[in-house]
């Protein structure tokens, strides 16, 4: 099977991004991209450089570093070495190009220095933020990417409920339990990377949390916390806390596979089923019926913030809203995001975002409660909006697996 990104999908990307750019800036007259997942989504290769997309004609990338790679992944012709920021205008020269002068640049992707240096040796253009055009264009999933996506979740949910289980047991600690789910990941297929947009947050695996430690204060922007590895790898988990009987495991991590990922998350209790804590089952059977009353409505057309208000009040309405979605620091406001080849894509499922959903529009719903003392229950799994509401790519069993 052919890896790489076929030049029609390449093709179909750049089409919707052009028709965002002349919906919001007429005036513009191309697009610059810098960071190496967005260079990937419009190309096809992880490039080091730069990515110029006019509203019209060729686009050019320039490379840093493996120009010889990037003519084997990508569909485009103007493929040219970038020593330094100057190279752009003697490209558009060489190419008998006029500079532009208002142009839409890929600011999240852009360090300080660097767009100083960019500045400086482009000192004509006009730059605007095309940050919020990119977000809308990753937003909504072609057929080629929902293949990705379904496979993904299909994979993801048959390690948490299927293949992991039967190798846990009493005494484990959370980085054992890290370990293995590596191990069981790999064997399916996991490329062995989570990647996240925002400035300065990382993930590795996901967060592996026994009993309270689902509530130990983070610096994730996620309601699950967790210990980690150690302070400079706050990932994963905790070598020196050991899962015995009478107590939760949560697991809240992600899958890829070709660049996209899943997201959802798998309680487990050691224990027979019967000596679940009344107050615990019940917390977590109202994440799983806001979890549905969510997923119902992730059709064309639904609203996000109305999808977070309806949630909220739910859980005002029941003896663990104190808890929902996180404990004190750790509380996000919050249920749901988009994802795809980051984890943290648009649109959110929170106050403000006002812009109906889109058929193929693909999202982690997330649905959690925090009880002090006692850890972390709920769900997370990842949906396809479609005409019929959302269709769950992690699998249908949302309950708490025994152990």
């Amino acid at each position: 099977m052919d890896q790489h990104t076929p030049s029609k999908e390449i093709q179909s990307r750049l089409a919707r991004y052009r028709k965002f750019v002349q919906q919001y800036f007429p005036a513009v007259e191309g697009s610059l991209f810098f960071s190496r997942l967005n260079i990937y989504y419009f190309t096809g290769s992880y490039a080091n450089g730069v990515f110029w997309l006019p509203l019209e004609g060729e686009p050019i990338l320039f490379c840093r570093r493996g120009l010889e790679r990037a003519k084997i992944e990508t569909p485009f012709k103007n493929i040219v070495q970038l020593n330094s920021y100057r190279d752009i205008a003697q490209t558009f020269t060489d190419l008998s190009l006029n500079m532009p002068v208002h142009v839409a640049a890929e600011m999240n992707g852009l360090p300080w220095s660097l767009s100083n240096s960019l500045m400086k040796y482009l000192p004509n253009i006009q730059f605007l933020s095309s940050d919020k055009l990119i977000g809308l264009t990753r937003a909504k999933k072609s057929a080629w990417e929902l293949q990705l996506l379904r496979e993904a979740g299909y994979k993801h949910n048959r390690c948490l409920t299927q293949l992991l289980p039967p190798l846990l047991y009493e005494g484990m600690n959370e980085l054992e339990i890290s370990h293995i789910i590596s191990d069981v990941f790999y064997s399916e297929g996991h490329n062995g990377i989570l990647r996240m947009e925002t400035f300065g947050e990382e993930a590795y695996l996901g967060h592996i949390a026994i009993g309270d430690s689902a509530n130990y204060p983070s610096f994730f922007n996620g309601p699950v916390g967790l210990r980690g590895v150690h302070p400079a790898a706050p990932f994963m988990g905790a070598e020196k806390i050991k899962w015995y009987v009478g107590s939760p495991l949560t697991i809240d991590n992600g899958f890829t596979l070709g660049g996209y990922q899943t997201d959802k998350t798998q309680v487990y209790w050691l224990g027979s089923k019967s000596s679940i804590p009344e107050t615990l089952q019940s917390a977590h059977n109202l994440c799983v019926e806001i979890q549905a009353m969510v997923a119902s409505q992730l059709k064309p057309g639904a609203i996000p913030s109305n999808l977070w208000e309806q949630s909220v009040a739910m859980a005002s309405k029941s003896p663990w809203y104190h808890g929902f979605m996180g404990l004190s620091g750790n509380k996000v406001q919050f249920l749901g995001h988009g994802i795809g080849l980051a984890i943290d894509e648009y649109p959110v499922i929170a106050k403000g975002f006002d812009a109906p959903l889109e058929e193929g529009m693909v999202l982690a719903i997330e649905p959690k409660i925090g009880l002090p003392g006692i850890g972390m229950v709920g769900t997370e799994n990842t949906f396809e909006v479609t005409s019929g509401g959302g269709k769950s790519l992690t699998g249908s069993d949302f309950e708490i697996i025994e152990i």
